[in-house]
């Protein structure tokens, strides 16, 4: 319990801070890693499956795309039907370092609609990550 307030207190002080004086590259990874570590074991995704993807491929388990439906419902870009939050998104995007913005926003109006396996939340996150990693790869930043 303790610990889960603590993951709390830091998500909490790391939305503060980003909102409020925007991210820094390593803020961004830290982010990141933070989001990795949080899903991976909730979702127990394997470190492979997530190596895989960020090079690429993305033939994976199902548990590799519920870990992606975690991390994006972590940054609040899921509803509830397991659409893209594009409002959220677009409020996320200044936020992030000048390097990946333009990116970010290019990708997420090119891979909005991806998500089409609307009845598995998890295969709807892993078709809008995966769009999103195609559109640039070297500007992936997703957990």
């Amino acid at each position: 319990m303790c610990k889960m307030k603590s993951l709390l207190l830091v998500l909490t002080s790391l939305f503060i801070l980003v909102y409020v004086t925007g991210m820094t590259e390593k803020q961004m990874w830290a982010a990141v890693k933070l989001a990795r570590n949080t899903c991976q074991n909730k979702h127990k995704a394997s470190t492979a499956d997530i190596y895989k993807m960020h090079q690429g491929d993305w033939n994976v388990d199902h548990s590799a795309m519920c870990y992606m439906h975690c991390a994006l419902n972590m940054y609040k870009l899921m509803y509830p039907n397991n659409t893209f939050n594009l409002e959220a998104s677009m409020k996320q995007t200044p936020q992030l370092p000048d390097s990946f913005r333009q990116s970010a926003e290019t990708c997420i109006f090119n891979c909005k609609d991806e998500a089409k396996t609307l009845d598995d939340k998890c295969v709807a996150a892993y078709e809008l990550t995966k769009c999103m990693y195609f559109c640039n790869p070297e500007k992936y930043f997703l957990p």
